[in-house]
């Protein structure tokens, strides 16, 4: 059986924690959006683990969000880390075709590294 766990879920984790702190609340504030991340081990599409980072209510979950979300992003493992640690650009990612949004562009382009927490280690 292959291992499912994602090098994502690390960040996704620390993301929770930075939610619940004060920073993570200005975020809420400021954003006040929910984005979907299909998030799969190699290949986009396949195998696919779907994490909800809700800037409404301050959550991060894994699975899906129940309602539409304002944009739903379709990664690699490889390349979400890449884009979220701001190692590739969102924008690159997105013309060469490494990363999939569907929804609302406006609150696709609030979604920056700088939402993420920065990495002690990943």
């Amino acid at each position: 059986m292959p291992d499912s766990s994602l090098k994502s879920e690390a960040l996704l984790e620390q993301m929770k924690l930075h939610i619940a702190t004060n920073a993570g609340k200005e975020l809420t504030k400021k954003i006040g959006l929910v984005y979907q991340l299909n998030i799969a081990p190699k290949k986009m599409g396949i195998d696919e683990k779907v994490f909800v980072v809700d800037l409404k209510e301050g959550k991060v979950y894994e699975g899906s969000y129940k309602g539409k979300p304002d944009a739903t992003f379709s990664f690699a493992d490889d390349d979400f880390l890449a884009v979220a640690t701001g190692k590739m650009n969102p924008q690159m990612a997105f013309i060469r075709g490494k990363m999939k949004i569907k929804g609302s562009m406006s609150a696709a382009q609030k979604f920056t590294p700088d939402i993420f927490p920065k990495p002690s280690k990943l």
